[in-house]
């Protein structure tokens, strides 16, 4: 069965659960669980501490072809495994066991040749699956790096590992915590491929080059967070995380010059920047000499605190608005502007923490929500719905919004870009 006809099927028998307009909670749970081998295996898991369920949670999600990927880092003891799917053509229920990916002993805990935590994964049109490995255990105060950062590359079609790549250690600094990439697949076809890294607490920007096998490393005031903008109210809970510079990243369609845009944002601001590729892939330009080359574009207002977001092919942009509840949308054809920011939806219970949004390459929308704040500062309710899976028609999501529309896309160069568009 297809993915398309999985998706309806599931539409037409799910019973709607929320308020929401647009998206279709496909997939939900109090707590996570894994697709052990047997009940003996999950039962050793659990009396041995490998296995904890309330210390799982979700945070980022992929979609290729039939597989729906899914992260769990290991900010506590008892993550099974950090890299998991959920086969979306056969799974017949509303709360699916995870499936570790590519299987249980490449996510074993301290093996340093797999993987020990990762967070936001990227699948390509060259059929691989791009997963930065931050190599810790813990978050925050009790962070412990156990293994160095990596970047892990498999075939999709495989499910073999293509290569892995440490990255240097000039690459990284004490403070460095990684989230998020973006992969960028130049003109010349899939042997010219970037994955750029966003340092979240380190303030810098990371390029690796398939093709040289190298990595560098960019910094700039624009990566850092903003001092008026770390306090958050989210889900009940008013906290601060004003140290949380870049986070997330993606990347424009490839313009006339033949390259993209790279748009991001610190966490802990209101704003969104961008700078040409053509930058981010020359590794001997300096921080002075590309200093002018970031763009600042215009605040989102308040409560515009964003997450992750992803740029479609036809130029939209969607994101995730965690103060708001809601997941939202700017056609790029637009100025950024406050006016031109629309919203797909909206809802104060399970929309709480919207963590990640993909589009997948049959144009649905994929949003997941897993009330991240409740579960670092306070305590989740395992008697209650904490982690929700969406998706909608991208046609669907967009319409009645302000980024609806039938403009041709017209990529344009970077300083054309800003000027008619962002300005």
């Amino acid at each position: 069965m297809s993915l398309h006809n999985v998706i309806i099927l599931v539409s037409c028998l799910l019973a709607s659960a929320t308020a929401l307009q647009k998206l279709t909670e496909l997939y939900k749970w109090s707590s996570l669980d894994y697709t052990f081998s047997s009940e003996e295996h999950k039962n050793y898991a659990l009396e041995r501490g490998e296995f904890v369920p309330e210390n799982n949670l979700p945070v980022g999600i992929e979609v290729w072809k039939n597989k729906l990927f899914v992260t769990v880092p290991r900010w506590s003891n008892g993550v099974p495994s950090t890299l998991n799917y959920i086969p979306l053509d056969v799974s017949s229920t509303q709360s699916p066991k995870l499936t570790p990916y590519p299987n249980w002993a490449y996510n074993r805990e301290g093996n340093c040749d797999g993987l020990t935590t990762t967070y936001r994964v990227k699948a390509d049109s060259c059929n691989r699956l791009w997963v930065l490995d931050s190599g810790t255990v813990g978050i925050g105060n009790t962070t412990k790096q156990v293994c160095p950062y990596a970047i892990h590359v498999f075939d999709l079609t495989t499910d073999k590992v293509l290569r892995k790549y440490t990255l240097r250690p000039e690459d990284t600094n004490d403070r460095t915590f990684i989230a998020n990439i973006a992969i960028d697949i130049g003109s010349k076809g899939c042997e010219d491929t970037f994955l750029y890294a966003s340092d979240e607490l380190g303030y810098g920007l990371i390029s690796y080059s398939w093709e040289s096998n190298k990595s560098w490393r960019h910094t700039h005031s624009f990566l850092m967070p903003d001092p008026l903008a770390g306090d958050y109210n989210i889900g009940g809970i008013n906290f601060q995380w004003g140290e949380e510079g870049i986070f997330g990243i993606t990347l424009s369609p490839i313009t006339e010059s033949g390259f993209r845009l790279l748009f991001f944002h610190p966490l802990a601001s209101n704003r969104e920047f961008a700078v040409s590729t053509e930058i981010l892939r020359n590794p001997k330009l300096t921080s002075e000499e590309i200093y002018h080359d970031f763009v600042v574009l215009p605040s989102r207002g308040p409560g515009g605190h964003v997450t992750a977001h992803y740029m479609h092919d036809d130029g939209i942009l969607f994101f995730n608005l965690i103060d708001r509840n809601a997941v939202g949308c700017w056609n790029s054809r637009l100025p950024y502007e406050p006016k031109n920011l629309g919203i797909i939806d909206v809802d104060d219970e399970a929309l709480i923490f919207p963590s990640d949004v993909k589009v997948d390459s049959l144009n649905n929308v994929w949003v997941i929500s897993d009330r991240m704040p409740n579960h670092l500062l306070s305590k989740l309710n395992f008697n209650d719905i904490n982690f929700r899976i969406f998706f909608a028609p991208l046609d669907a999501a967009l319409a009645g919004t302000v980024c609806a529309g039938n403009i041709p896309y017209i990529p344009q160069e970077q300083s054309n870009y800003v000027t008619s568009k962002v300005y």
